[in-house]
């Protein structure tokens, strides 16, 4: 059946409005209760309701635009799937929003939410519903386009894809081709991994089926060499498949080759080992080819991905969101980021960012009348000068050494003070033990900071510190 037009009441009741003056936060849920019938009109209704096929069997679907507006809220509070049926139950915030309040049954299942929710993005339209949302809320005063002071910052997303080692991607890998062969055919799974020499793969544990001690030492090598063996086997059988068998299985066999390649060693006589360490962009999950090993900080570990939003501080809002595979760098981020506030025909005119976006478009490209806000490297306490001793003249372009010796310099260069000033300098011992003389380097600074001699920036990782006339343990540093 065809999923019917959604149509609230647009005028509060004075139930509802009892409910608004009371919601003190979260002002989204007042926003959407008002604007809903805006979001949701006829049109772009009968474009949600393209997401079925037509059908004269089963129940009539639960209204799109409804499901909707729950994934917006769902986004919004970062709830699970389950949180969200209970939320329809026991908040009245969303019932306001889904013009349900006081129901003793929830308006959908679970499983019809995530069913919905797949279709919904696999066609693209959550971009087209935040775009509305935003056209809407631009036309009011508080959310129009505008100058914004925001802020940015990431946080780890992981992926829904089991993550494996080695011999579980390659047999997961190989499953999946016995699977859809053993589908095509019409036969069952072990029949057909016999035939291939694949059955220790069709099992329900291949960990299991390999039957070892994995703490003897030897006996995670003796398994990887079973494995690849048993995947040469069934590149040898593939080969054996009708045409559009082989098409079917060629995807999965891509994915066992690839980890083959990513993470295994072979030597002279033809023994397999793993890799030491992990290659640059190893793949992790079969089912999700996008997931990656990452980092959010030294004690966070990631499998999946990096989600950056664009927080409003004046409003609230989020005005833009990137995705980025976990072992990928914040700052690749900005530019989709910064296309979407474009689109919006918002710009930046204040930004607070953590250090991992200091190598980014918004900071080597902005304009002048961009400030940026960032937390400064940490001064650490040592024998010798650090970077910090050393002060820039942006006006001169030149850089000066404790001792009063300037040297002029490039951004993105490294300069180096003469081996014979430093030799005959009496606060060398303070300074360096090189022969050489003393360098720094790390002044790839697109843009001076406000006061024009300030501290010289400290490198790690390729990353410089910006920072202007405040003292280095100010707690947070102005760009400009």
């Amino acid at each position: 059946m065809r999923p019917s037009a959604w149509h609230p009441p647009i005028e509060p009741s004075s139930f509802e409005q009892t409910i608004i003056t009371r919601i003190k936060r979260a002002k989204l849920f007042v926003f959407l209760r008002y604007h809903r019938h805006e979001l949701f009109d006829n049109a772009f209704q009968e474009e949600l309701a393209t997401l079925y096929a037509p059908s004269l069997r089963g129940q009539p679907p639960i209204p799109p635009a409804q499901l909707a507006l729950a994934t917006i809220v769902q986004a919004y509070t970062g709830v699970s799937d389950d949180e969200v049926i209970e939320a329809t139950l026991m908040d009245r915030r969303w019932q306001l929003v889904l013009d349900c309040l006081d129901t003793e049954q929830a308006p959908f299942s679970k499983g019809t939410l995530v069913a919905f929710r797949k279709r919904f993005i696999a066609a693209q339209m959550d971009r087209r519903l935040i775009g509305r949302t935003i056209e809407i809320a631009s036309q009011s005063q508080d959310f129009g386009p505008r100058a914004l002071r925001a802020a940015l910052d990431s946080s780890p997303l992981w992926g829904a894809g089991r993550v494996e080692d080695t011999c579980n991607l390659i047999g997961h890998a190989l499953r999946k081709i016995m699977r859809v062969v053993a589908d095509q055919q019409g036969r069952e799974l072990a029949e057909l991994g016999q035939e291939a020499g694949a059955e220790i793969v069709c099992g329900t544990s291949l960990k299991a089926a390999l039957d070892r001690d994995w703490d003897q030492r030897g006996q995670q090598e003796e398994a990887l060499n079973l494995v690849l063996k048993v995947l040469q086997t069934v590149e040898t059988w593939v080969q054996t498949l009708q045409q559009d068998e082989v098409e079917l299985a060629e995807p999965s066999l891509e994915i066992a080759r690839q980890v083959k390649e990513q993470d295994v060693q072979v030597d002279e006589h033809g023994e397999a080992s793993l890799v030491k360490g992990v290659a640059k962009d190893r793949r992790v999950s079969v089912e999700d080819a996008e997931m990656r090993h990452g980092r959010k900080s030294r004690s966070v570990r990631i499998n999946g991905y990096k989600r950056h939003v664009l927080h409003d501080l004046d409003t609230g809002l989020v005005r833009a969101v990137g995705i980025i595979p976990a072992n990928v760098p914040e700052a690749t981020v900005t530019r989709a980021i910064g296309a979407d506030l474009e689109q919006q025909g918002a710009y930046l005119k204040e930004l607070h960012i953590d250090r991992a976006y200091l190598s980014s478009h918004f900071v080597h490209e902005r304009g002048d009348d961009l400030q940026i806000y960032c937390k400064a490297w940490p001064v650490r306490e040592g024998k010798r000068f650090s970077k910090q001793a050393f002060t820039l003249d942006w006006e001169r372009q030149v850089i000066r050494c404790p001792a009063k010796q300037e040297m002029p310099f490039q951004p993105g260069g490294i300069v180096h003070f003469p081996q014979e000033t430093c030799a005959q300098c009496p606060l060398k011992a303070q300074c360096t033990t090189s022969t050489k003389g003393r360098s720094v380097s790390a002044f790839i600074l697109t843009k001076p900071c406000s006061s024009s001699c300030v501290s010289a920036s400290r490198l790690r990782k390729g990353v410089p510190d910006y920072v202007n006339e405040l003292p280095w343990n100010t707690p947070s540093h102005m760009l400009r």
